[in-house]
């Protein structure tokens, strides 16, 4: 049969590669064309186009790129009518995905979405979209299967979050070669600013204004990999602070505690067990049209997961260096490190299901025949 798959970030990229390694394996004729970054290229398949020419975020920042977007869409359209997949598959990317898949239901596609758009954060009306436009949805966080059911009467299949077993897996791997980053006795702390150029920009300023209350600690960059080394070299003159690209979980399994922007990195961070500060900062204008229209007493999956306040969150004018600086020490003391490290665990119990590459392909495979 023949996939068409949408991730538009490192994440997507992630979790699109794990579910083409399952499609393959369960259907050796698969033929594969999408929209993603290097670990799906890797996987097999034709790439259309890498997720870094996608990358924008917050509102205004998609406002002023608009020409960019609507001709990624237009381009996208065309490609697909060229195709003729017996299958759409749309990972996450709800902004993007979302519109497409509206069009190619129309056109008659078979729409299939991975990772649910999060309209229990904002935009709930969407559910008249989902409802109208997908063929089957499958959702990733415990209390997301309750909440399409018991809110709006819209069944879907739970599978789990597919970080679980790809983390548990690297959890267990035994190292080789430690990167020379890595080679020290001094604590190491981990810096995951995103793995998007505007908010890396906005978060790593904020960042570098805490290392020098640290002299006895190591600050490690977690380098994204749809950006180039070159890049960071901005933020790395500092001589207390080194990088790793494309090596974030490696970081993490040395790494004494964490500074995070939010999203999947979050998560990723308490499944390696690394006690964590989750900051955020979008521009101005993007931060008070969100502040109206998303209802979340959260920002991290962790915290939403787990329905209170397990790490603490530094929001726009409450991130700053000196607000960072404080919350770090916090995260030196034993007592509060156990009760992080118990929370991260009642996470992992929490979300249950593994195995969720294999069960959506499955499931994908089994509703085409």
């Amino acid at each position: 049969m023949k996939y068409y798959i949408i991730a538009g970030e490192a994440s997507g990229d992630l979790h699109g590669s794990n579910l083409m390694l399952s499609l393959l394996k369960q259907d050796a004729a698969a033929e594969i064309r999408f929209w993603g970054g290097d670990k799906m290229a890797a996987a097999g398949g034709s790439l259309v186009k890498h997720y870094k020419e996608l990358a924008f975020m917050g509102f205004w920042e998609v406002f002023i790129n608009l020409r960019t977007v609507l001709g990624n869409i237009s381009f996208c359209k065309k490609d697909i009518l060229d195709f003729q997949p017996d299958v759409m598959v749309y990972i996450d990317y709800p902004g993007f995905n979302m519109r497409i898949a509206a069009w190619a239901k129309q056109q008659g596609f078979c729409n299939h979405y991975y990772i649910s758009p999060q309209i229990w954060a904002w935009k709930e009306n969407r559910i008249k979209k989902i409802k109208r436009d997908l063929d089957a949805l499958y959702v990733i966080l415990p209390f997301e299967k309750d909440y399409f059911w018991e809110k709006h009467e819209y069944s879907v299949e739970y599978v789990g979050h597919p970080l679980v077993d790809v983390i548990r897996k690297e959890r267990n791997q035994k190292e080789v070669n430690i990167p020379i980053e890595l080679q020290t006795e001094q604590p190491i702390i981990a810096l995951l600013p995103g793995s998007r150029k505007q908010e890396i920009l906005k978060m790593m300023p904020v960042f570098l204004n805490v290392i020098n209350a640290f002299p006895d600690y190591r600050f490690v960059l977690a380098g994204a990999p749809g950006l180039d080394a070159e890049w960071y070299k901005q933020f790395t003159n500092h001589p207390s602070v080194y990088m790793l690209q494309n090596q974030t979980y490696t970081l993490l399994k040395h790494s004494f505690a964490a500074i995070v922007t939010s999203g999947t990195a979050t998560l990723e961070t308490a499944l390696f067990r690394v006690p964590q500060l989750v900051c955020y900062k979008s521009s101005p204008i993007s931060y008070a049209i969100a502040k109206r229209i998303i209802k979340l007493k959260y920002i991290s999956l962790v915290n939403l997961i787990m329905d209170k306040e397990i790490v603490t969150e530094l929001i726009q004018e409450k991130c700053t260096a000196d607000s960072i600086q404080q919350e770090l020490v916090r995260l030196s003391d034993p007592m509060l490190r156990e009760k992080i490290l118990q929370n991260y665990q009642k996470i992992e119990q929490k979300i249950g299901h593994t195995n969720a590459s294999e069960q959506v392909a499955q499931f994908i495979i089994a509703k085409l025949k």
